[in-house]
């Protein structure tokens, strides 16, 4: 499987996909937004930073895991760091696999993952 993680403090650009294969039959994205609330309290936006190295360590492991359990040929994980203003993306995911099931499962359970203890960090700002 092929993976490529990328931290940026820019607004994120969204490369178009590139199949790996004739195999390919599904391309599943996801794209998180920041929300204008946060705990019911309204924000202007979320300030993220990460701990780069064991994030890159952690986020291969899962995909590694995950491709095992839900094979996929590729994944894309962007994620921003700095400011980041309500309505901007902050998490960009892409999974291609030969069929939609994996590729939704591979994602899904990618986000819980990455929720659960990858060391990205957020902090709202009114």
């Amino acid at each position: 499987m092929q993976s490529e993680i990328i931290f940026t403090h820019e607004p994120i650009v969204i490369p178009p996909a590139v199949l790996p294969s004739r195999e390919i039959g599904a391309c599943v994205e996801f794209h998180g937004i920041v929300r204008e609330l946060e705990h019911g309290q309204p924000l202007a936006g979320l300030d993220y930073e990460a701990h780069e190295p064991m994030a890159r360590r952690l986020l291969d492991r899962h995909f590694t895991a995950l491709s095992a359990a839900h094979p996929c040929a590729a994944v894309l994980f962007i994620h921003r760091l700095g400011w980041v203003p309500v309505g901007e993306a902050s998490l960009f995911i892409r999974v291609l696999a030969a069929h939609r099931g994996e590729a939704l499962r591979f994602l899904s359970e990618a986000v819980e993952r990455l929720k659960a203890d990858v060391p990205i960090w957020k902090r709202a700002a009114q």
